[in-house]
């Protein structure tokens, strides 16, 4: 284009007669971004032009500077760019390079749009010009965390170059990381442009590590340095795990075909790409590519396609912009002059009048350009993030799934999820299968004990009591007891060699303060601490604790004396509830009994005094089965049958109660639990060095005067008998597993006094995060269920067992609560029979008129109704008294009268005169 006349930016052309608005484009030309991104930002340019829907009056000229991959000589390219008045900027690649220039454009006012530049930093609010047409690292580095989470690693070590672009990316893999309960172990960075040599003494430094999972993040110009290193030293064999960015893929995407030492330097490794949909404009584009001019490269990469769509992105924004009724104009900076004899020529420097509606018009751009869906979100980041997984191997690489923002890792497309509610559920995860380094299929486990030449440091209590558990020791491993034989029996069962060596913690004059211990774990002082260490909260916040290895809890021990027979003894086998409903319902029973009977059985009439003899005899006669009486109604003998059964469990339980009472020895003791030491003011032992002495204080408050620490069993057992007026203690509070033990080495001269009161566990206390705790988790259980941690047990542990129990009256007794359905059930036989008597009774007294034996009384006196109702009630009472067979032979002689008044007065009438 020849230019014959500018105003502004802006050229006019004689044969074109269309204006030309600059826009530049700063990036490293000879690098593996800038040989891709070139010929597709000269492509876009020419497309645009060429294109009537887009600018149709006006034409983009492109000024192309290269950054020389220079800090200093992009800063000078930027500014020698700006002084050529362009609209929009290009680039760079460089992450360094965009944060100076992205100062440089914010005074301007002109929007850097860079293809190549990932540092998430760049998002900040600090740089309001920088847009980034790619995808920000951010995104990646939740992409590589998601990874290591799928494959249950917990630690990677950070191989990354030391600049803006890598020490970003790394800060949030590890913020990434901490979500998923992972870490960044260690931290290699090395200088840009290192040699070699630098990068070969920082690999074997790390290779002495215990992490296996190193994670490269460098560029893409120097990167295959790395792993030509690690192949020289032996480590991209088995048992490693290489994760490269995507860096990696736009190497190799850029070249048609990569040479096969090239690719035996990377089998194995995983390795993240740009996801861009298979479009058509992408098909479009990539048939067109080896027809590109400029084309210094046999193929291109990802950011071939972003530094593509960039140029359109501003083409179509600056279409939209003047349409809008935008004017490119640009006015000088008050604040930029020339010193005197300076030749910088800051003057030149001119402010885009339009810059901050170009820029919110760029921001509200939404179209779908080769790379997939050009898009902002409130973040200034392109909408849906996704990456492909690559497995390098052989001559190539294949995809075994993608991570996208939306579902995390999976081997759907992320096209297709996004139709779909977002899932990032652990279930809901996968990716098809890996090689990995040394052609294996099997997941590297991601860690190996330090190749340092240092054997695991493990802390040993150096106990003065129950040395049974653990103990010093004269023979080689210098220590003995059941926790070591079930650790050892542990790390025998792990598939690796678990070099260790016990250091004894304590002076072995007292018992070391277990607390104190596993703070040392935790500071690094030790790698690990196997002893009877009860897994307690405060205890898992600073280390990781394996699966308990035995089962523990806090129990009181309290002396006990044996319980004396009393002369009524026989009474304690029923609560005093107990015997008042069972004695109630004997005396009902009887007296429902003789209700129903004595109507109709001679054996239940007689004189008051005689029946009421009769109601006491047949009650209480049926504890034993031996009444004499016969019941002959038919509701009597329900009742008595449903009773009777009451009677039989009530006497085998009362049986069975007393039998124990009188025959098994019984102890009793002052103390019944914790309970009544919290309520007491008496001292309370309690083994030195246990956490029982912070439990009690802190969750008990119990006062710590009245603590007393006991360093030995001889002290348990001089404390117990002295007890608290002889200078003792009322109880003891320790942990089962110890208890057991004391009590076997006493005769069993004292008790456990109530239940556990908390329940917990012996665990071996490794450093946060320790791989080595799950592992051996794993073979705790596995020896659990092999039935060796009972050998284990048994060999050290088995004692003679105190079988006798404390003797608790009261939980001893049998009460209500366990006999009520049987006497809900009588009750209820006797109410129906009652009701059903009583409604016979009813029926027959009113067929039945007391007066017929008086005499017929045709009138009541109404002075007299208050004797006539007494009179009635009586008359009832009398009824009721009566024998029933007699009853029903006046009722049938009644019944015979007043047929024959009926007869005689139906012949009166007929023979009177009519």
């Amino acid at each position: 284009m020849n230019v014959l006349g500018r105003t502004g930016n802006t050229s006019v052309s004689s044969s074109a007669k269309k204006n030309v608005v600059n826009i530049g484009a700063l990036f490293t030309l000879n690098s593996v971004i800038g040989r891709s991104a070139k010929p597709a930002i000269m492509a876009a340019v020419e497309d645009v032009n060429s294109d009537s829907g887009v600018l149709p009056e006006t034409k983009l000229n492109l000024i192309l500077h290269d950054t020389n991959c220079s800090g200093f000589l992009g800063t000078v390219e930027a500014l020698q760019l700006m002084e050529k008045d362009v609209v929009v900027a290009i680039g760079p690649q460089s992450s360094g390079i965009a944060h100076v220039i992205s100062h440089v454009v914010n005074e301007l006012h002109v929007p850097l749009l860079s293809f190549a530049a990932t540092d998430p930093s760049l998002a900040a609010l600090q740089y309001p010009y920088f847009l980034r047409t790619t995808q920000s690292d951010y995104f990646q580095m939740y992409a590589i965390a998601d990874l290591v989470e799928y494959y249950g690693w917990r630690e990677v070590i950070a191989i990354f170059v030391d600049d803006d672009y890598g020490r970003s990316g790394i800060s949030i893999l590890g913020d990434a990381l901490a979500k998923k309960r992972a870490k960044i172990s260690y931290k290699a960075p090395f200088p840009p442009k290192s040699p070699n040599t630098t990068i070969n003494d920082l690999l074997v430094g790390v290779n002495l590590m215990e992490s296996r999972v190193y994670v490269v993040h460098v560029n893409p110009d120097t990167g295959l340095n790395i792993f030509a290193e690690a192949k020289s030293l032996g480590m991209m064999s088995s048992s490693y795990v290489w994760i490269a960015t995507d860096w990696l893929p736009s190497y190799l995407d850029s070249s048609e075909t990569v040479d096969t030492d090239t690719m035996n330097l990377l089998q194995g490794v995983i390795a993240l790409r740009h996801h861009t949909p298979d479009t058509d404009l992408k098909k479009k584009f990539t048939s067109r590519w080896s027809g590109l001019k400029n084309k210094s490269s046999a193929s291109f990469n990802s950011y071939a396609l972003y530094a593509y769509d960039s140029v359109w992105l501003a083409a179509r924004a600056l279409d939209a912009y003047l349409k809008e009724g935008g004017n490119i104009s640009f006015s000088n900076d008050p604040r930029l002059h020339d010193t005197y004899g300076s030749s910088l020529h800051l003057t030149s420097l001119r402010i885009f009048d339009g810059g901050q509606q170009f820029l919110q018009t760029i921001l509200g751009m939404n179209f779908t350009g080769v790379s997939g869906k050009i898009q902002f979100d409130k973040d200034k980041n392109l909408i849906d993030p996704a990456y492909d997984i690559l497995n390098i191997g052989g001559t190539g690489s294949r995809r075994i799934g993608y991570w996208s923002n939306h579902s995390r890792l999976s081997i759907i497309s992320p096209e297709i999820l996004y139709s779909k509610p977002p899932n990032t559920s652990t279930s809901n995860q996968h990716l098809y299968s890996v090689i990995w380094p040394g052609e294996t299929t099997a997941t590297p486990r991601g860690w190996v004990f330090p190749n340092n030449g240092k054997p695991l440091r493990i802390a040993v209590p150096n106990r003065v009591s129950y040395k049974e558990f653990v103990a010093k020791d004269s023979g080689p491993s210098g220590v003995r007891g059941y926790c070591i034989d079930v650790f050892e029996a542990a790390i025998n069962l792990l598939p690796y060699a678990v070099p260790h060596t016990y250091i004894l913690y304590g002076g072995g004059k007292r018992n070391p303060v277990y607390d104190d211990l596993v703070y040392s774990v935790a500071a690094n002082k030790f790698d690990a601490a196997v002893g009877d260490i009860t897994i307690v909260t405060n205890r898992t916040k600073i280390v990781d604790f394996t699966q308990p290895y035995m089962e523990s809890g806090l129990v009181v021990v309290a002396p006990v004396k044996e319980l004396k027979s009393s002369p009524w003894a026989f009474l304690k086998p029923f609560t005093v509830e107990m015997w008042g409903v069972t004695g109630g319902f004997f005396l009902l029973v009887g007296a429902v009994v003789w209700i129903l009977e004595h109507r109709i059985n001679h054996e239940f009439r007689g004189p008051p005094s005689q029946q009421l003899i009769t109601i006491f005899w047949f009650s209480f006669s049926t504890m034993f089965f031996s009444h004499r009486e016969n019941t002959v109604s038919t509701l009597g003998r329900l009742v008595l049958i449903i009773w009777l059964f009451v009677v039989l469990i009530i006497n085998s339980s009362y049986t069975a109660s007393l039998t124990s009472i009188l025959t098994v020895q019984q102890l009793t003791s002052r103390i019944e639990g914790i309970d009544t030491l919290i309520s007491s003011t008496e001292p309370i032992g309690i083994q030195d060095g246990s956490f029982a002495w912070n439990y009690l204080i802190d969750e008990l408050n119990i006062a710590a005067s009245r603590l007393v620490k006991l360093k030995s069993q001889a002290d348990y057992a001089i404390a117990l008998q002295r007890g608290p007026s002889g200078g003792g203690v009322a109880a003891i509070v320790d942990e089962l597993p110890y208890i057991e033990l004391f009590l076997s080495s006493t005769n069993c001269k004292f008790r456990t006094v109530g239940s556990e009161f908390t329940k917990s566990g012996w665990g071996f206390a490794f450093q946060r995060d320790s791989p080595l705790a799950v592992d051996l988790s794993t073979a705790i259980l596995q020896l659990s269920e092999n039935g060796d941690l009972q050998k284990i047990h048994n060999k050290w542990l088995t004692r003679t067992e105190c079988s006798m129990q404390i003797n608790q009256v009261d939980s001893n007794q049998l009460s209500l609560m366990s006999f009520w359905g049987l006497f809900l059930i009588c009750g209820i036989a006797c109410f129906i029979a009652l009701t059903i008597f009583f409604c016979r009774v009813i029926c027959q007294y009113r067929r039945f008129s007391p007066e017929a034996e008086e005499g017929d009384v045709e009138e009541i006196d109404p002075r007299s109704r208050r004797t006539m109702r007494t009179s009635s009630f009586k008359n009832l009472m009398g009824f009721v008294d009566r024998k029933e067979a007699e009853v029903k032979e006046i009722i049938k002689q009644k019944s015979s009268d007043r047929k024959r008044q009926a007869s005689h007065s139906s012949d009166g009438q007929s023979n009177s005169p009519s």
